[in-house]
């Protein structure tokens, strides 16, 4: 095997396929990242922990075709620190030599032959612009589970029916959903899954900026989903599918509707957390044109500020762990958001206030558009 190609094409290919990569394998084969080149100038690099598959596909000029094994990390580590000059990569014995400028490596191989099969994608179902699942995903995730004695909630829960996709993930303690517009290749098409959320995290994340993002999904015995754009794909073993009708704890009637602006929500919020300790909530007490931020740690500090907002409804004392409030807030990238309450007990809901044109316009009249995204949180139950 031996071929050329430029530095940063390589480096970004190899970091592809080394989120893969296994902290600690359970065969030491699977620590391998798999180099493979044609003789018509494709370069893939690939990674398998028997739960997700990465391959980055590129250009190169290829000399001798072939296939080899190499320790992923230490590939990885290498290419990252070469200088910007293009580089060569080849067999000589029993080393993967990499040469780049006046740096040489020689990387012993691995037995190619030992490597397990990499799973096939399943068929394309639909695509969607690589831009808009990558702000989906990240609006969700920051609400999925981290104990992995309930996997479910370690998942993002994927509804798709026709041309429209949810995507949701819950701790128990708060949801988070975005709807969005998808191009399936079949109108009828109807699936629901669960996919590893810091899988999907990453993959989306890491998918080149530009590509629209294909999604493959099979029937309902398949196990697998596929991910693919730019020249970068992903298969990724599903989880448990069953999962909470989040979409009808997603509407209410609300006694108490706040219009804020994010922005200087956010500020307050993070102003007041500092003197919080770890399960201090912020309070957020609204009236009719203002809500006041408050926190405190015992004797020893407190925080009060107050933020114009408008208030439809009753006034509201209710209290949030202040990540939570930040998290959902992320979520939003619009000037102004809306928080709707049903009493300092029950779940509140947030969501994004569509932005106005014409700058005459109040944002809170904005009733229209609907950016799709929900933030479902609990509150925290005041003792005073």
């Amino acid at each position: 095997m031996e071929f050329r190609v430029d530095r940063q094409t390589f480096a970004d290919a190899v970091a592809w396929a080394a989120r893969t990569l296994p902290a600690r394998p359970a065969l030491p084969i699977l620590a391998g990242m798999l180099i493979e080149v044609t003789d018509g100038g494709e370069l893939t690099l690939a990674a398998f922990d028997y739960e997700v598959s990465a391959h980055a596909t590129d250009e190169a000029a290829v000399a001798e075709p072939g296939r080899v094994l190499v320790p992923g990390r230490l590939l990885s580590d290498i290419v990252r620190n070469l200088p910007s000059e293009p580089v060569d990569v080849f067999t000589k014995g029993s080393e993967v030599v990499v040469r780049c400028g006046p740096a040489e490596f020689g990387l012993l191989t691995l037995p190619v032959e030992d490597y397990p099969t990499l799973p096939e994608p399943p068929a394309v179902a639909g695509t969607v612009p690589g831009e808009l699942f990558a702000a989906a995903v990240a609006q969700v995730t920051p609400a999925a589970g981290r104990d992995d004695t309930l996997p479910m909630l370690t998942g993002v829960r994927i509804d798709i029916e026709g041309d429209t996709m949810w995507l949701a993930c819950t701790d128990r303690y708060r949801i988070a959903a975005r709807e969005l517009t998808w191009s399936p290749e079949d109108p009828e098409f109807t699936a629901g899954v669960v996919v590893p959320a810091r899988t999907l995290a990453d993959t989306a994340k890491a998918i080149r900026r530009g590509a629209d993002v294909s999604i493959g999904l099979g029937g309902t015995a398949d196990t697998l989903i596929g991910i693919s754009g730019g020249g970068r794909s992903m298969t990724s073993r599903l989880l448990d599918d069953q999962y909470i009708n989040y979409r009808s704890r997603l509407t209410g009637t609300w006694t108490s509707v706040a219009e804020i602006p994010v922005a200087p929500f956010v500020e307050a919020i993070k102003r007041a957390a500092l003197v919080t300790e770890r399960g201090t909530p912020v309070r957020l007490a609204f009236t009719a044109d203002e809500v006041r931020v408050r926190a405190a740690t015992g004797d020893s500090a407190r925080a009060n500020e107050s933020l114009g907002v408008r208030l439809d409804g009753e006034d509201i004392d209710i209290a949030f762990a202040p990540q939570y409030l930040l998290d959902g807030l992320a979520g939003i990238d619009t000037e102004y958001a809306r928080l709707e309450c049903s009493g300092p007990t029950k779940a509140a809901l947030l969501t994004a206030i569509p932005d106005k044109k014409d700058d005459d316009e109040s944002a809170a009249a904005a009733e229209g558009a609907d950016t799709g995204y929900r933030y479902l949180a609990m509150p925290v139950r005041l003792t005073s």
